[in-house]
């Protein structure tokens, strides 16, 4: 890969005829449109996304002479640059010039526009340090797989967008990368993450491949169309709304995909599902409120997925204390499964450390976490067991 440094250009040149897509939230274009801000491959502006103190302190370092770090730009053709690495901070030189924030001086906020000439004039003729690089696409993408900007570093759907850019990751990223998405509150509530960061795009993806993310974008990366990936992802967003009725914040982050494959094909009746789901918030036993969906679709079968409260140390010892007293008396083991057996533990005395607490009575059949529905048991027997 070639690269010739520039540096007599300034921002001035660069915000020549800059372009920003408030809908989209990127940077289009620069340098009197030949330059494009904001590539395929690029991620979304994010620098506002933190109450837009790091796009602030962008133009609070050009104004204090410090140096805002070096920039690189693809080379595509002898009229055409395309941004490498700088984008945020580009982007935040245009927004800021095009008047979209403010900064605060020693006068209060101030936009560009009502700043004092002489400030101004210091950020529009600051230069900076523009490498132009030429090279392969190979060499390009694997150049911009190893850049992080000021400390963000790429999320990995960020850097599967550069790897396989073209139109498919262009028609998902408007689709599911748009913050203005009317779906996205609706998105959010099992999704985890925001679509600047790619999130759903990513969980998209993820969803109609199986979790052969690269496989599938490598497949399609040239498909004028995402109708297979919208119809995934919104059948299995319909799918858990239908089944759950009652959005709870638990729901967010879970593996809804694999859940849909799972148990899509199988009936529910959803009053009935709302109502196991109250029933299930609020047994004080359950540690594990996450789990409570995938239990319900599986029939209410598994507790391990609810992390059943176990019953306490002290709980333990004094039913320990009490089964062993009496089943030395009786010359049996204080394991009542074993006590019951034909082999040779049917008189061991256990340790307390050999031993599990149990239900007597199945939590998932009624049964508490008490003391008077509390059994020791040896380990083997406890594990094996299970829910009966």
């Amino acid at each position: 890969m070639k690269t010739t440094l520039k540096t007599n250009i300034t921002v001035k040149d660069i915000c020549e005829g800059f372009v920003y897509n408030e809908l989209e939230g990127k940077g289009l274009f620069g340098l009197s449109g030949k330059l494009t801000i904001q590539p395929e491959y690029q991620r979304n502006y994010i620098y506002s996304s933190d109450g837009g103190k790091r796009e602030m302190a962008v133009i609070e370092s050009l104004l204090k002479d410090y140096p805002i770090g070096l920039i690189y730009f693809n080379k595509v053709s002898e009229n055409n640059l395309e941004v490498l690495d700088g984008q945020q901070r580009i982007t935040s030189v245009g927004r800021f010039v095009t008047d979209k924030f403010a900064i605060k001086d020693e006068n209060g906020m101030q936009y560009f526009g009502g700043m004092a000439k002489d400030k101004k004039a210091k950020i529009l003729e600051t230069k900076l340090l523009i490498y132009e690089c030429e090279g392969t696409e190979s060499q390009i993408k694997e150049w911009f797989k190893t850049i992080n900007i000021a400390g963000v570093p790429l999320v990995p759907q960020e850097l599967l967008n550069a790897i396989y850019s073209g139109p498919f990751v262009t028609l998902g990223k408007e689709e599911f990368s748009n913050s203005q998405n009317a779906n996205i509150q609706k998105w959010s509530a099992y999704i985890k993450g925001s679509a600047s960061r790619q999130a759903f795009f990513e969980r998209a993806l993820d969803w109609v491949s199986k979790g052969n993310i690269y496989d599938y974008m490598s497949l399609h990366r040239y498909d004028k169309n995402i109708n297979e990936l919208k119809k995934y992802f919104n059948s299995v967003i319909d799918w858990i709304s239908s089944v759950f009725i009652d959005v709870e914040s638990e729901m967010c982050g879970l593996e809804w995909g694999r859940l849909y494959e799972e148990y899509h094909k199988k009936a529910y009746n959803p009053a009935k599902v709302s109502a196991e789901v109250r029933k299930l918030y609020a047994d004080p036993y359950i540690k594990n409120r996450k789990g409570i969906f995938e239990y319900i679709l599986g029939g209410s079968v598994d507790t391990k997925l609810l992390e059943v409260r176990i019953f306490n140390e002290a709980t333990k010892k004094a039913v320990y204390k009490e089964q062993t007293t009496k089943a030395e008396k009786k010359k049996i083991s204080n394991c009542p499964l074993c006590a019951i057996g034909h082999d040779a533990n049917k008189e061991k005395i256990w340790s307390l450390s050999d031993m599990d607490a149990d239900h007597v009575a199945a939590w998932s059949k009624g049964g508490k976490t008490a003391a008077k529905n509390c059994q020791m048991l040896c380990k083997t027997h406890n594990r094996a067991k299970g829910n009966r």
